[in-house]
């Protein structure tokens, strides 16, 4: 998602549309039509500028647990150079499923879903702390997934 997009414009009527599918994707475009008062039509037109422009993706949340990746992990990385570079090789990797670049006590956060510690242990030892550019990491083991959401509405 770092390529720019053009925007698509976000009126009530967008936002309205964008926080019925972040409660079910799976809603159908009558109902959102219903909801929004416009046309099925129009409304399946949205969602597809919605989509193409970036706004939006319309996904399976699937438990990773259920998945067989019983091990997840947030990895705090501290990155000498540049640490664009760092997350780019990072984003390559199939098991990292989030990178940002931050601020603070790490350069790059990575989050990452292994199918065991086993798993978790290789992926550190040969394809993280092995990058260019990568100093040191800390690994914070997930032991509980508390709370995950995607309904946290619009602006």
């Amino acid at each position: 998602m770092s390529a720019k997009r053009p925007s698509a414009a976000l009126d009530d009527i967008s936002k309205a549309i964008i926080e019925l599918l972040q409660e079910d994707g799976r809603r159908p475009y009558s109902d959102i039509a219903k909801a929004v008062g416009l046309s099925e039509a129009a409304v399946r037109q949205r969602v597809q500028r919605l989509t193409e422009s970036g706004v939006i993706q319309i996904v399976a949340v699937t438990d990773p647990v259920q998945m067989g990746f019983a091990r997840q992990a947030m990895v705090g990385i501290k990155v000498s150079g540049d640490t664009r570079r760092v997350a780019e090789a990072l984003s390559a990797l199939p098991f990292v499923i989030y990178v940002v670049l931050t601020a603070g006590s790490f350069d790059v956060i990575a989050e990452v879903v292994c199918e065991d510690d086993e798993e978790l242990i290789e992926l550190l030892n040969t394809r993280i702390r092995t990058l260019d550019g990568v100093m040191s990491t800390e690994t914070l083991v997930y032991l509980k997934l508390q709370k995950q959401q995607y309904n946290w509405g619009t602006r």
